[in-house]
């Protein structure tokens, strides 16, 4: 079944990082998954994430303020 990532961010060094992360897992590991880069304040906000850049998968915030490692991020999508 394929996942649904999104990457809650206005496009700072830290949300970059993010996407680059779980561009390389999603890659790496042949993942079934979209992901969306979402950078409209207004959007982020009906999130009620106060701190980017934040990991959204299928709708749930699974992290937010800070880059995981890959693995973390595997952990999260398996």
């Amino acid at each position: 079944m394929s996942k649904t990532i999104k990457i809650l961010g206005t496009g700072c060094p830290k949300c970059q990082s993010l996407t680059g992360v779980v561009t390389d897992v999603v890659s790496e590991n042949n993942i079934d998954a979209t992901i969306e880069k979402v950078e409209d304040i207004m959007e982020i906000m009906k999130y009620n994430v106060m701190t980017t850049p934040a990991l959204v998968i299928d709708d749930v915030i699974t992290i937010k303020g800070r880059v995981p490692s890959k693995e973390e991020v595997l952990d999260l999508l398996s």
